[in-house]
């Protein structure tokens, strides 16, 4: 997955970094031009001093050369001066013989210096490795009207380790503080695409928070010109998926609605049939079509909560009431059904008031499919057990039975609508999508876990305040 936030600082970043790069090589190159220059000047100046030192004379030429003058050129034993005198150009006279000639490139212009990178083999060893040395060449002419115009050719080198170090050491002195800038540099761009960047992570993590079924409007407020464009499409798809579920869900609660009379009619007449019916074919057929009337009108009633307890429908009113009391209620209301399945109900709870605020009449249903469930797959001699814990912030609402429960693999898959764990029972397969539905609306939890020492345990988890 690309990371918009790591993608910028990279197209940020590598431009400062090629920049870097290239100021360090134009750096060192300026330095190697500059130390070359400097060294430059100091051979020609060399050059034309030992040139002082050679005086023509009518019968040839005259060398002035004393030790001390010597020991003047070579004083830095790391890095000493070499010099070869020569007339004509080639035929050493002074000075060391193994610097190389000037190229024949160079155009011999007389009293002007030459510069030029050459090797020399260090004396007295001519095995030892050739060292890089910058080398000028000055040409002179001398002789007068009684001898033939000769000319003499002044050779100074110096080693070019010298001007390699003042370049790296001028490219560090300039790379070191530059380095530190681009790092400064690199901060502010981190810090400054992370500000910028903030509006986003906020949309993110404000949609990542909503409820599944939460279809709001999204908060544009301080939102920039660039995600507004975003936030209000966002918003107007928000919309019509609103619209749509909401039409959804009037059609569902409208057809139900409709459906609940004829279907309360035909359980009603159908009773009737069966008390005047004598013929024991009738009988049993009217009894199957009174079984599915029955069945029909449970899932109608079933679709009618279902549309109820959704996110879309209206909203959410609570109350404050004492959930000991509430479930004391919904047990003795669910006790004639209990008798009739041969089912054992009760209920196991602290004494003192429970107080939480919720929706009454939706939680009633939740806690009434929980017992229905529990009575109808519990089977006859079943015990079912309502059971009531407070925890740290939170109100815990326990349907315990010793039935044959819900296989593990199964009980994620359960919540989804008209999904049922057994081929047995009556059931439509709603309502624990029901529960939980009430529930998230209500910002709680509902869990499926194991009873003991068999069955099915489904824990309510209620928060004692109201959540926004």
């Amino acid at each position: 997955m690309v990371s918009l936030h790591r993608k910028l600082l990279l197209w940020l970043l590598l431009p400062q970094l090629v920049l870097w790069v290239a100021g360090g090589f134009l750096t060192y190159r300026l330095a190697a031009t500059y130390a070359n220059r400097a060294i430059d000047a100091s051979l020609a100046q060399a050059s034309r001093a030992l040139l002082r030192q050679v005086k023509p004379i009518e019968q040839g030429l005259l060398i002035d050369f004393p030790r001390a003058a010597q020991d003047v050129l070579e004083a830095d034993p790391n890095d000493p001066l070499m010099y070869t005198v020569s007339t004509p150009p080639g035929h050493f006279i002074l000075g060391n013989e193994n610097l190389p000639a000037p190229p024949a490139r160079i155009e011999r212009k007389l009293d002007t210096p030459y510069f030029y990178d050459g090797e020399v083999v260090p004396q007295p060893d001519p095995s030892g490795t050739p060292k890089q040395m910058r080398i000028a060449a000055l040409y002179v002419a001398f002789g007068d009207i009684s001898a033939p115009q000769q000319t003499m050719l002044v050779q100074v080198a110096r080693s070019s380790a010298n001007r390699e170090e003042l370049a790296r050491a001028i490219l560090a002195d300039t790379l070191l503080p530059l380095s530190g800038l681009v790092l400064l540099m690199s901060v502010i761009v981190w810090a400054g695409i992370r500000a910028g960047l903030a509006p986003l992570a906020r949309l993110r993590r404000e949609v990542e928070s909503r409820a599944p079924g939460d279809l709001t409007p999204l908060k544009l407020d301080l939102a920039p010109i660039e995600l507004r464009s975003l936030a209000g499409a966002l918003n107007d798809l928000l919309a019509s998926v609103r619209h749509h579920v909401g039409a959804q869900q009037r059609f569902i609660a409208d057809a139900a609605h409709q459906l609940r009379t004829p279907l309360a009619g035909l359980k009603s007449q159908t009773r009737l049939a069966l008390e005047a019916a004598g013929d024991d074919v009738q009988r049993t057929r009217l009894d199957m079509v009174h079984q599915s009337a029955t069945r029909s009108a449970h899932l109608v009633a079933q679709l009618l909560t279902l549309a109820r307890a959704e996110p879309g429908a209206a909203a959410l009113e609570r109350t404050r009431f004492d959930v000991h009391r509430f479930v004391r209620e919904v047990a003795a209301h669910l006790v004639p059904r209990a008798l009739r399945a041969g089912v054992d109900l009760g209920v196991d709870a602290p004494a003192g008031e429970i107080p939480v605020h919720a929706n009454a009449a939706l939680l009633r249903e939740a806690l009434t499919n929980l017992v229905d469930n529990a009575i109808r797959y519990g089977g006859r001699g079943a015990e079912v057990t309502l059971r009531i814990r407070e925890e740290q912030g939170a109100v815990a609402i326990v349907v315990d039975d010793n039935g044959p429960g819900i296989p593990a693999a199964d009980r994620e898959r359960v919540f989804e609508r008209f999904v049922r764990a057994t081929e047995g029972g009556d059931g439509c397969g709603l309502g624990l999508a029901i529960v939980r539905e009430i529930i998230e609306r209500h910002h709680g939890t509902v869990t499926l876990g194991d009873a003991e020492p068999h069955g099915l345990r489904v824990t309510i988890r209620l928060p004692r305040e109201p959540q926004p």
